[in-house]
């Protein structure tokens, strides 16, 4: 499983990224955590608000910080 978090870096997207890792850390599960910051990159995702969850390539959350229980309710419900 590859999770990506789409945005330029800013407080917001290192808060999501500090929320992904915690639920994968409580869940137990195994993934590739990648962050894409750039704006090519995320136009390709199709997203218009950061920042955004992708997960094996399909994005699950944008605009918005998730909470732990938020990416875990994601990850449990993605094939990964």
């Amino acid at each position: 499983m590859e999770v990506a978090i789409l945005g330029p870096g800013c407080a917001r997207c290192r808060a999501t990224e500090k929320a992904v890792r915690e639920a994968l850390r409580e869940m137990g599960k195994e993934a590739t955590v990648v962050k894409v910051e750039d704006i090519k990159e995320m136009i390709r995702y199709g997203i218009s608000m950061t920042p955004a969850v992708a997960i094996d390539g399909t994005i699950r959350l944008a605009g918005k910080v998730p909470s732990v229980e938020e990416v875990k309710d994601l990850l449990s419900t993605s094939s990964g």
